[in-house]
This record gives structure tokens, C-alpha cells and sequence, in this order.
């Protein structure tokens, strides 16, 4: 294994945990300043307001999405497992 490998298994990991984390974290940011408009067009400050729906909506989606996450973590290891066998 040369330096070059390592560095694809480094940057084929970083980019499957980016895929993995991208749609909870998308939510986030669309939930989030939607909730920030709508506070700030009422002027409602409440601090719950703000982390109940996040929570929920991210939880959603983390629910839904879990076939794609495993679909691309289960590639990875395959991918990791060939390279693995590959060395020997």
C-alpha cells in the first residue's frame, strides 16, 4: 500500500461522511432560517421555537434518509474490504 492509497481511502471516507451528513444538515439550515423569518416577521422570540421543529424535522429526515446513509457506508466497506484483500 503506497501513499497514494492511503490517500484515496482518506478522501473517499471524508467525502462518504459529507454525503452522509449533507441532508440532516440541510434541513437544518432550510428549518432554521425559515423559523428566523417567521420570528422575525411576528417578532416572537421564544427559544423553544426554534428547536422543537429542528429536532423533529431533523429526526424525519435522518429516519427516511437511513437506506441511502447505509447504501453508501455499505460501498465504502466494500470498497475498503477489496483494497484490504488487494495488500495481501
Amino acid at each position: 500500500m503506497n501513499q497514494a492509497d492511503v490517500l484515496e481511502v482518506l478522501r473517499s471516507g471524508i467525502w462518504t461522511t459529507l454525503i452522509i451528513a449533507a441532508p440532516p444538515l440541510i434541513v437544518a439550515v432550510v428549518v432554521g432560517v425559515a423559523i428566523s423569518l417567521v420570528q422575525a416577521l411576528t417578532q416572537v422570540q421564544e427559544m423553544t421555537l426554534t428547536f422543537v421543529p429542528k429536532i423533529v424535522a431533523i429526526l424525519l429526515v435522518t429516519v427516511l434518509s437511513l437506506p441511502f446513509m447505509y447504501g453508501a457506508l455499505a460501498t465504502y466497506a466494500e470498497r475498503l474490504t477489496d483494497l484490504i484483500v488487494a495488500i495481501e
